[in-house]
């Protein structure tokens, strides 16, 4: 039986990475435009960091999901190989305790899409300009 990935509360120190594992998939995404610098993304992250439960997956850290406990709003979901349970193990996560979730994931994102409706998300809004310049569709989990 092969153990479980590990999931870990992130810290200050664990910015850097969080920001590597973000801009890694921000320049292998062809349709994703870079809008901020990678500095930028760091500095969003690490003021996020307090108000936010951020977990890591994998030693060394393969993955991460970002949560507003305030709004049940998942605001990221980043992983560097998908398709390995990571983001189940992490979304799994997210749901313990929890009746109800959202989240927003990039209309041209179709695999984003698959996973989240595979794990019970649906979609409640089409919004035309995630600030991106690119159409979101925001998802809902009721658990």
């Amino acid at each position: 039986m092969t153990a479980s990935p590990q999931i870990r509360r992130a810290g200050p120190d664990d910015v850097p990475t969080i920001s590597r594992i973000v801009n890694d998939w921000i320049d292998r995404t062809d349709w994703m435009p870079r809008v901020h610098a990678r500095e930028t993304l760091e500095g969003f992250i690490a003021e996020a960091l307090p108000d936010r439960e951020i977990y890591l997956i994998g030693d060394p850290a393969e993955g991460y999901l970002s949560l507003d406990p305030a709004t049940s709003h998942i605001g990221a979901l980043y992983l560097d190989r998908p398709g390995r349970g990571l983001g189940k193990a992490l979304l799994d996560r997210a749901k313990t305790g929890r009746a109800y979730l959202q989240l927003r994931t990039h209309e041209p994102n179709a695999a984003a899409q698959r996973f989240y409706r595979r794990e019970g998300f649906e979609v409640a809004e089409r919004i035309a300009d995630g600030g991106d310049g690119l159409p979101e569709l925001r998802m809902e989990w009721h658990g």
